[in-house]
């Protein structure tokens, strides 16, 4: 079975994503960039990581997410 793909909290709408070292672009993995909507996160086409917005509706841990 495959681990969950990572999730990254964050205090912007605008984030980008390079795989961290995960995946080295000559692999196929560019820096993009990404723009959180009302969903309260986006997912990386490339790596599947999830940046999800602290506050937003998405956040579980803040205690301020709505339960899907």
């Amino acid at each position: 079975m495959q681990p969950p793909p990572e999730t990254v909290r964050v205090t912007s709408n605008a984030v980008h994503c390079d795989g961290s070292g995960e995946v080295s672009p000559a692999l196929g993995h560019p820096r993009v960039f990404l723009r959180i909507d009302e969903k309260g996160f986006v997912e990386c086409g490339y790596c599947d990581r999830r940046f999800v917005l602290i506050g937003g509706p998405a956040d579980s841990e803040s205690g301020t997410g709505q339960a899907a």
